[in-house]
């Protein structure tokens, strides 16, 4: 037996050494809420929403690029300024157009809500267009069991904390430029966003 073998023997059993890891994992990052729900979408035009079509429920712009609303069952589960990934159904579906418009989706905000009368719902808000067959809104139909990531939060009791664009929204919840001030808002992107 060599010389270590003894000493390592030796520490072992006066105590010295009381515990030699034989695995050692790295953290894991907290999960990351998601739900199964289904999925519709519809234009700021008065016909389908509540009072002025150019205001959400949270006071915000309806903003085609960013927002999107909740069944009002999902209220707690996704409040006001919740960030989500929409993931599409995982089969195709009769009435489900999610693959021909899923490039105009990205993020979305929770800013909006819906007629009490859905429920387990989000509804994506998409650009009126001249015809019925370039709606994005209308070619999206109903997708059943999509399932929506939650990625984040924006403070949006200051309606001017709602990203313009897409590509703003996208650099919230990829945190870049934490510290500086965006550009696009005219704020400090720590006070708009924090990452889940």
């Amino acid at each position: 037996m060599s010389i270590f073998g003894v000493l390592l023997g030796f520490f072992a059993f006066s105590g010295a050494i009381t515990m030699i890891p034989t695995q050692v994992s790295a953290p894991t990052a907290p999960k990351e809420p998601t739900y199964s729900v289904a999925m519709t979408g519809y234009n700021a035009v008065s016909a389908q929403t509540d009072g002025d079509p150019f205001i959400t429920a949270s006071g915000s712009f309806s903003n085609p690029e960013v927002v999107a609303a909740r069944s009002q069952d999902l209220a707690k589960e996704l409040p006001f300024g919740t960030i989500i990934k929409i993931s599409g159904p995982v089969s195709l579906q009769k009435n489900c157009g999610f693959t021909v418009v899923s490039n105009s989706i990205g993020y979305r905000v929770i800013a909006d809500t819906m007629n009490k009368k859905f429920t387990d719902r989000v509804d994506v808000l998409f650009p009126m267009t001249a015809t019925r067959l370039q709606n994005r809104a209308v070619v999206l139909g109903v997708c059943n069991e999509v399932t929506i990531r939650v990625v984040g939060h924006i403070d949006i009791k200051n309606p001017a904390h709602l990203p313009k664009s897409q590509s703003a929204l996208v650099a919230f919840v990829n945190g870049l430029n934490a510290s500086t001030t965006s550009s696009t808002t005219g704020v400090s992107d720590i006070a708009l966003a924090k990452k889940l």
